[in-house]
């Protein structure tokens, strides 16, 4: 059971006590956010040989919930809100995607990364479901980030292959910055598995 000061909080946040099975969503201010924050979060994956392939990444799929320039707050697994005076740079999904094909690009392994609509002849592309982001207090307050993630031969749209990333970081607190700072390393610890999946598939 949460104490009175970890509710007090929790409310800070945005939280709404909705029905058992219920969603809640909180609207947001209507001053707009004070502060923006950032992905930085940019992996390292060890040097590999050059593929002369060109990978499209898709812009991140994702519920409503998460298809938002909000950042995510979650209790036992049910309530949805957001912190009230923060925000992403942009929506969640094209934070990602600028994200996933900025690491795919840093590898150096590939002849080309793009994104839909600029013209490169394609051989994979990378689509992705974003299952989870946010810094979720059910028992330990940590930030958890999933992506389930699927490469497509882009030459005659077979599936190559499907890979499920998650990974769950301890928060030092539950203000904005402090669940944007687990937010970012479990961020990059998802990125850096995709990125080696991705670059040894194909």
């Amino acid at each position: 059971m949460t104490d009175p000061s970890r509710r007090q909080v929790l409310r800070g946040a945005g939280l709404l006590l909705a029905g058992s099975a219920a969603l809640a969503l909180s609207g947001c201010a209507s001053t707009g956010p004070s502060a923006l924050y950032e992905l930085t979060a940019t992996p390292e994956v060890p040097a590999t040989r050059k593929r002369a392939v060109q990978v499209l990444v898709a812009r991140p799929r994702a519920l409503k919930a998460l298809d938002t320039d909000r950042i995510a707050v979650l209790e036992n697994g049910l309530q949805i809100s957001y912190f009230p005076d923060a925000a992403w740079t942009d929506a969640l999904p094209n934070v990602l995607q600028s994200k996933i094909a900025e690491a795919l690009q840093d590898t150096g392994a590939l002849r080309g990364v793009g994104f839909p609509g600029e013209g490169l002849l394609i051989d994979y592309q990378l689509q992705t479901d974003i299952r989870t982001f946010a810094l979720t207090t059910e028992g330990a307050d940590r930030a958890v980030v999933e992506l389930a993630a699927r490469l497509l031969d882009d030459r005659n749209g077979r599936s190559v292959a499907t890979q499920v990333f998650r990974a769950e970081v301890a928060s030092s607190g539950l203000t904005a910055e402090q669940a944007v700072s687990a937010l970012n390393r479990a961020n990059g610890q998802v990125l850096a598995a995709l990125t080696a999946w991705v670059i040894g598939t194909v």
